[in-house]
């Protein structure tokens, strides 16, 4: 999907860049939801507080930058989460 290549595009770099992979960006629709899922990866255990620091890296990139026309909830994962 384009809006996931985009988004690969504009965060990857800074996710690398502080230690962490990106393994997958997902763009799909929940019920009446929309959902940006960033699943990330690092060697040893991903906690919520790598969460919540890659969602600050990346959140000013993405607001910046706006690649998605619609409103939506963005989600950062681990790999293990982002498997269910």
């Amino acid at each position: 999907m384009e809006i996931e290549k985009k988004v690969k595009n504009l965060i990857e770099d800074v996710i690398v860049a502080n230690n962490y992979q990106l393994e997958e960006v997902k763009f799909e629709k929940e019920d009446n939801n929309y959902f940006l899922r960033i699943v990330i990866n690092k060697d040893g255990i991903i906690d919520l507080d790598d969460c919540v620091f890659v969602t600050d890296l990346i959140n000013p990139i993405l607001d910046k930058n706006d690649p998605i026309e619609h409103s939506y909830i963005l989600d950062v994962c681990s790999k293990e989460r982002g498997r269910e």
